[in-house]
């Protein structure tokens, strides 16, 4: 789900009887800061004010704090004292935020929803292409003039979808994908995490962000166990600040490091069956 790049704060919110009672508490600023958080995080979900992970699976206390880099005890304290000022409502076990269109930034939804249309209307328009049989001509130009000669380097690159059939067979085999492959729950925090990490370095000002798709899909080599998720976080602090892909590294990165440590096992294996054929021949 897509979410919005800003929501709307007043400017006297501190001037609010219940954000000066937060404020001077033992840990009002930590209390504060974890509700500005939660009201991000219902933005980034973009889900009428309720913090859940796809349509089944709420956020807990436990998933809160790993998300927001805070204390379990902190964020339980917050969640307590939010829900006894009526800040949030806890409905079924999933966290909501009461009057959450007063925070809605209107024009930030209505222009994803217009990005939606228009990048179905494209997907649409591809399809019909292949289907037809239409070529799709691109043409990229390049042009470079000196002041001392004159001289002009033009260079056009012309490329037909038409031209590799291959890569129509992928993307036609792409719009009949199996479904999405099961993640466990123990994971979910863990996505949150790497998906506030990537959303936090990339967010600015290329606007990237990662989909739940995208996420379900980093959960597939946290659960095959051969990439944690301390090593994707680090992986996507060293993706170069240059790269026009900051997913697509991230992806390379860790399907080599689960090739890398497939290898590693195999290598293993090898060897344990070697120790044992010498042992039975020794036996022998």
């Amino acid at each position: 789900m897509n979410g919005v790049q800003w929501i709307k704060i007043t400017t006297d919110i501190f001037d609010d009887e219940k954000i000066q009672l937060i404020e001077s508490m033992p840990e009002g600023d930590t209390l504060i800061v974890i509700w500005f958080k939660i009201l991000v995080l219902a933005g980034k979900q973009n889900n009428s004010g309720i913090l859940s992970l796809g349509n089944k699976v709420y956020y807990t206390e436990e998933m809160l704090s790993t998300v927001f880099r805070r204390k379990a005890t902190s964020v339980k304290l917050a969640l307590s004292m939010f829900e006894e000022f009526g800040m949030i409502e806890i409905i079924d076990g999933a966290i909501t935020i009461p009057k959450w269109e007063k925070h809605q930034n209107i024009d930030g939804l209505e222009k994803i929803r217009k990005q939606t249309r228009e990048r179905v209307a494209r997907h649409r328009q591809k399809q019909k292409a292949l289907i037809t049989g239409e070529a799709q001509l691109v043409l990229d130009c390049n042009v470079t003039v000196t002041d001392e000669n004159d001289n002009v380097t033009q260079e056009i690159k012309n490329k037909s979808k038409n031209k590799n059939k291959k890569e129509i067979e992928n993307i036609l085999d792409n719009s009949s994908r199996k479904p999405e492959t099961y993640i466990p729950p123990k994971y979910y925090s863990l996505l949150e995490s790497i998906s506030y990490k990537y959303n936090d370095r990339f967010l600015y000002p290329n606007n990237y962000t990662l989909t739940h798709a995208q996420k379900m899909k980093i959960g597939e080599y946290l659960a095959s166990g051969y990439v944690t998720s301390d090593e994707v976080i680090s992986m996507i602090e060293r993706i170069p600040e240059d790269t026009t892909s900051p997913l697509a590294y991230l992806f390379k990165s860790m399907e080599n490091l689960k090739q890398e440590r497939m290898l590693e096992c195999k290598a293993i294996a090898h060897e344990n069956a070697r120790k044992k054929y010498m042992i039975n021949e020794k036996k022998v």
